[in-house]
């Protein structure tokens, strides 16, 4: 006969466990709004180029930095922002960074020249880069490490679906409102999520958080912000090759070393860098950054296409990526099931296949396939990703101890957002320049002043198309026929970064874990007494 083994206590405080599902919710509620921020601007970018009084009068480079800066801004200080939670508290530096964000969101909404709404999108960016980090640092502290998997299951879920509705609320905001009603929206829900925070959300900290490491949050924050300003000018300008975006990029990567070099001698490191040292870590942050580099690339170009090439406006062009969302809530949650019976390297190398099928699928789609066929392709990317974002962000989560919740949390947020700038500028390169290349030919007939604007892309062609009148019509079609070819070529280097990310996922994450040997003596001795 044994002596059965005695519980472990519980590291959760009692009165925070039975209320651990509510503080989820206002963390989703919290991170809802951040996540839609990102591509909520989208569909508001036609009304704002507009001149006043409907919008600012932006021009392209303007919509552009309205856009980046945000991007730019918030990819930069993440890492900061995790590292500050984890000193500081978390829920002081999320009540802060809602505050930052919804004061931003107001000054946005009200901007009375493109300049202020750059200024003010970056100052909202502010705000995210404290509050996204600080969702996933408290989740890890207000649930056990077994359910950990299905909590991080449905904050994943709510990513996907944030991604996904943006548009859909924009398109809404701007049907009956001006185009400041897509940043003033968020006022409202800021307000609400902070006063949910203030009551229900418990303060954490790392009990032993050591020295601030100054050095290495400089180092950090002007390596990021280098590294992604060069890869958003590269997509800018269509050209990686340009000594100035080579400059940059190359100045940021020196940083990000020098970084690296400094935390590894640092007897106070902002982050220890032998977590990279651990195989099953390091392949979780190429995944995901593998999978936003797809994801946005993606979105970027499917935008174009249901819009410019299928003809929808911006909120039907939204609701159309309901499938998508649709499967990120059904799928993520419960992604960790799968994971139970079939590991997380075969989950994952499945989900990244399913991914990279997606997008050949793409490489298919012409003016004139039936929508049906699209909705089930978003579903399809939908489920992919769910199955991958949420094992990956499971690995990254428990590889560190719980107290550095705020810096896992941040690192992985960090690789997501230039996986995510990567795919933008990247793909976007490419499909600007295939497009370019394919509409060339036909552009001889235009006064040479305007050949070069209406090659930028589709837009521009049928926007010049459509102030020629009829003598513009005979471009639609080659418009249409330049920018699928360019899609198609998009879409297939898109599924070769897929099937190198289902790669990485089959030869470095773990498979099924084997049963604890506690586990496998008490089946053994069940079996024994069974007569």
């Amino acid at each position: 006969m044994t002596t059965p083994a005695v519980p472990t206590a519980p590291r959760i405080p009692e009165a925070v466990y039975r209320r651990r599902w509510v503080i989820l919710g206002v963390l989703m509620l919290s991170l809802l709004i951040v996540v839609l921020d990102n591509s909520i601007l989208n569909v508001a970018i036609k009304t704002i180029s507009t001149p006043a009084p409907t919008g600012l009068g932006a021009t392209q480079s303007e919509l552009e930095w309205a856009i980046n800066s945000y991007t730019l801004v918030f990819a930069g200080l993440l890492f900061t922002a995790g590292l500050l939670g984890d000193r500081l508290g978390r829920k002081k530096v999320l009540l802060g960074g809602l505050a930052v964000f919804g004061i931003g969101s107001a000054l946005a909404a009200e901007s009375g020249s493109p300049a202020q709404l750059i200024a003010f999108r970056a100052l909202m960016a502010v705000g995210a880069a404290f509050v996204m980090p600080a969702t996933l640092a408290v989740l890890m502290n207000v649930f056990e490490r077994e359910e950990q998997p299905k909590a991080i299951g449905i904050w994943a879920g709510g990513v996907g679906l944030a991604i996904a509705i943006g548009p859909i609320t924009g398109g809404l905001l701007l049907d009956h409102f001006w185009w400041g009603s897509v940043f003033l929206i968020n006022v409202p829900i800021v307000l609400i999520a902070f006063v949910l925070m203030l009551w229900l959300v418990p303060e954490s900290r790392d009990p032993n958080p050591g020295r601030v490491d100054l050095v290495g949050v400089v180092l950090s924050v002007v390596g990021l912000v280098l590294l992604v300003y060069g890869i958003i000018k590269g997509g800018e300008l269509a050209d990686f090759t340009d000594p100035t975006v080579l400059a940059t990029i190359a100045a940021g990567l020196l940083v990000l070393v020098a970084f690296v070099v400094y935390e590894k001698r640092s007897d106070h490191p902002s982050v220890d860098m032998d977590y990279f040292k651990n195989k099953v870590f390091s392949a979780a942050m190429v995944v995901i950054t593998l999978v936003f580099f797809a994801l946005m690339g993606v979105t970027f170009f499917s935008v174009f296409y249901t819009q410019s090439v299928r003809g929808y406006s911006p909120l039907q062009s939204g609701l159309l990526l309901l499938p998508l969302a649709a499967a990120q809530l059904i799928f993520a949650p419960r992604a960790r099931l799968v994971v139970d019976r079939l590991g997380v390297r075969a989950t994952t190398t499945g989900a990244m296949v399913v991914l990279a099928a997606t997008l050949v699928a793409f490489a298919t789609l012409d003016a004139d396939t039936p929508i049906w066929l699209l909705e089930i392709v978003f579903f399809c990317m939908g489920a992919g990703m769910a199955h991958v974002m949420t094992p990956t962000s499971v690995v990254i989560m428990q590889a560190l101890p719980r107290e550095k919740a705020g810096s896992a949390s941040a690192l992985s947020n960090t690789f997501r957002q230039l996986g995510g700038a990567l795919g933008i500028a990247v793909l976007g390169s490419v499909l600007s320049a295939s497009y370019r290349s394919g509409i060339e030919g036909h552009l001889g007939t235009l006064p040479a002043a305007l050949r070069d604007t209406a090659g930028e892309s589709i837009e521009a062609t049928l926007g010049i198309a459509a102030k020629l009148g009829d003598r513009g019509r005979v471009l639609v079609a080659p418009a249409n026929d330049a920018f699928l070819h360019a899609m198609h070529i998009t879409a297939l280097c898109g599924a070769g970064v897929a099937a190198v990310g289902a790669v990485v996922v089959a030869v470095f994450l773990p498979g099924r874990p084997k049963p604890a040997p506690q586990d496998a003596a008490e089946e053994g001795e069940l079996m024994r007494t069974k007569p």
